[in-house]
């Protein structure tokens, strides 16, 4: 179990899901979409009955793909890292360190999880959830996942408040990019239990991880901010910033500085006009005809000096 211990030898950690509950789960998703795979495909046939072999093979692999691989990667991702099967046995996808999955790691799951589960019947996947320290199949190797337990009995999470806003711009300018996934999921799950602690305890803790993430960053803690409402600012400029990755930032300025315009040309004015040129000026007499004269075709034809 991902762990973190404090002085009162009160384990602080993520709960893995382990085979039984998870086999469950797996069982109730995949009765869901088979179900519903088999529903759309005999409402196909019965709707439509003038395709011929091949057109109906294609339809049937273009539903098993979205069915069976699209909805179940779809589900993850907008439920972040929950299906039907996971909320009913109370279960959720997290990323190593604790973090809310993002759409690439329900695709690696996903993709995986059709070879080991459905085409293999579960063997491969059953045979890694056993020999792995915290119950992953290899769908979680490849991403990176875990499968936690949401619900426990008698727990009661409580948030941190978050640090003052004038503290933004200096946990905007934070190099995050040497903190481990390991603090990260230490820092997560003191936050969550930090108002369960004995004070004395949540202080020590707090001020012990906040120097692991000085450590990396290099900055100091604002002045006036306790370690613990530093941890929940450090923790909350993180989800930011990978919610930017994700998802973009709309409504944010690309850059600082407007665009540069280009700069109006001057109008010559009648005074200083350029004077026509003497080819010019014979050219325009000769197509015009002059002042006096209407236009002459042209023909060619050079008379004589």
């Amino acid at each position: 179990m991902s762990e973190l211990v404090t002085g009162e030898a009160v384990v602080l950690g993520l709960r893995p899901a382990r085979l039984p509950s998870r086999a469950l789960a797996v069982c109730m998703d995949l009765v869901i979409v088979w179900v519903l795979y088999l529903a759309l495909t005999l409402a196909l046939l019965v709707s439509v009955d003038s395709l011929d072999t091949a057109a109906l093979a294609a339809v049937q692999v273009g539903l098993f793909v979205v069915v069976l691989v699209g909805l179940p990667i779809a589900v993850e991702t907008l439920t972040g890292g929950r299906s039907v099967g996971k909320m009913a046995a109370g279960l959720r996808v997290v990323r190593d360190d604790g973090g809310p999955i993002r759409f690439r790691h329900a695709l690696v799951r996903g993709a995986v999880g059709v070879v080991e589960m459905q085409l293999l019947f579960g063997v491969v996947a059953c045979t890694a959830s056993l020999v792995s320290e915290r119950g992953r199949r290899l769908g979680d190797v490849f991403a990176g996942t875990l499968v936690v337990r949401e619900r426990s009995p008698g727990l009661r999470q409580t948030a941190v408040p978050p640090p003052p806003r004038w503290c933004a711009a200096e946990f905007a300018e934070l190099d995050l990019s040497h903190v481990p996934d390991a603090l990260w999921l230490a820092i997560r799950q003191f936050l969550l239990r930090a108002e369960q602690l004995d004070p004395a305890v949540r202080h020590s803790m707090a001020e012990r991880l906040a120097d692991d993430v000085i450590a990396r960053t290099g900055a100091p803690v604002p002045q006036g901010v306790p370690a613990v409402r530093y941890l929940a600012g450090v923790a909350a400029e993180r989800r930011e910033r990978e919610a930017r990755r994700s998802f973009g930032s709309p409504g944010m300025p690309h850059s600082s500085s407007p665009e540069p315009q280009p700069s109006p040309q001057p109008q010559p004015s009648p005074s200083t006009a350029t004077p026509p040129s003497p080819g010019s000026g014979r050219e325009s007499s000769a197509s015009d005809g002059g002042e006096n004269g209407p236009s002459a075709p042209r023909t060619g034809f050079v008379p004589p000096s």
